[in-house]
This record gives structure tokens, sequence and C-alpha cells, in this order.
């Protein structure tokens, strides 16, 4: 999975206000490239990965994603793209609480019209890849948090996609479960998936390999991570 942005610029409406959240931003992340964006509140890291998740799209400028240029997509075209070549996780587990574990992962599968066996073999892969192969049947209260967010990577693994998009994912997470989910994403992109992880936190960034600094809706640094963490 490849990413190229030029001059990317996104502006949204507050009343009659005009929020400028990206700025030009130019930026390439090339095939299993795990990747660490971070900025302060407003720097505009969480607009960017909108625009990278194609959940949003640009004011201006150009995307081009695999090849294929996604700025001027309409919304069933960029849900396609989403459903196929992009996994989300999120600061929220977006779980649902009466669900077990194996069912939450199975529901973008259940979404794409796979037959229920073939999903509950997939899910349940899905769920061992992520250390929860002893907690298929647990509701979402009888896990830890750390537990939980496992079963939302354990979803976005599901769909088999390219990239793996995480905002915030440890945001609420105590650091031992924190290293466990960051060594998920470290092992996901060694297999070959590109990882782009969404972050204020610098020892989050240490387990990317490369670190992206926003500010003000521009790059202002783009670097090799000094001390990555090993897997």
């Amino acid at each position: 999975m490849t990413i190229r942005i030029r001059n990317l610029h996104k502006v949204y409406r507050v009343g009659s206000e005009r929020v400028h959240a990206l700025r030009g931003v130019d930026l390439e992340v090339t095939r299993n490239e795990f990747v660490a964006i971070m900025g302060a509140s407003g720097s505009g890291k969480s607009t960017l990965m909108n625009v990278l998740g194609c959940l949003d799209t640009p004011t201006r400028g150009r995307y081009v994603l695999d090849g294929t240029n996604v700025s001027r997509l309409g919304d069933d075209p960029l849900a396609e793209i989403r459903n196929r070549k992009i996994g989300f996780v999120f600061q929220s587990y977006n779980l649902i609480p009466r669900t077990s574990a194996v069912a939450n992962v199975e529901l973008p599968l259940m979404y794409g019209g796979m037959k229920r066996t073939e999903r509950r073999r997939i899910a349940l892969l899905a769920l061992e890849a992520v250390g929860l192969g002893d907690r298929v049947d647990h509701l979402p209260s009888e896990l830890s948090g750390g537990q939980q967010q496992r079963v939302a990577v354990a979803r976005a693994l599901a769909t088999r996609p390219a990239m793996i998009l995480a905002d915030e994912p440890t945001g609420n997470l105590d650091s031992e479960s924190t290293r466990e989910v960051l060594e998920i994403f470290a092992r996901l992109n060694q297999r070959g998936r590109t990882v782009v992880l969404i972050t204020h936190e610098d020892d989050v960034a240490a387990y990317a390999r490369r670190i992206i600094r926003l500010r003000d809706g521009l790059v202002v640094s783009d670097s090799a991570a000094r001390e990555a963490v090993p897997a």
C-alpha cells in the first residue's frame, strides 16, 4: 500500500469562519512502512488520518493511494476502498457491548456478505493472531481495556487490509496494555502491512520506523525514528 500526497489542503466551515486544518501537506509513504504522525491538538493529524483513510476528501490537492487518485472520488468508491484496503483502529474500541469478541470481529465480514462459516473461521484466526484465542466468547465487559483494543485490532485485520490506520489507539490503555498493542502493530508491519499510527506520545511513536510531525496543518519534520522499539 503506497501513499502519495501533494499540496493537500482541508478547510472546514464553522459558522461564518473558515478553519484551515491542512495547509499544503506533501507526504509519501511507501509499501510496508511503519509511520507515526505526531502533533499537538489542532495540528491537523486527525484530519490527515481521515483523508488518508478515505473518511474525508481534501478541499484541494492530490491524494494517490496505491496508484488510484482518490482525491475526488464519490462516497461509494471511497467506501469500497475503505472496506477492501484499510483497517481502522481508534482510541475508543467501538465494540458492540452485548456481542462476543468473535462476533464483533465478524461484523465487517458480515457486512461484506461473507458466509457465516467462512467469516467465523477468519475471525477466530484474527483473534488468535492478537493473542485472544482463549477469549473468543467473552463479552467486551468481560475483557480488560487492552484486550478490548486487541479485539478492535483483530476486527481491523479480518478484511485482510494492506494498511492499518490507528488513531491514538493506546490513549485509554495502561502502560502494559499499550506495549502489547504496539507490539502487535510492529509484528503486522514486519509481516508486510503498512501501518500509520497517529499519536502525541513520544514513547508510542518510538515503535514506528519513521516519525512525521505536524504543526498548524503543515509537516514540520520527517525523519527516521531514533530508537525504534523491537517487537
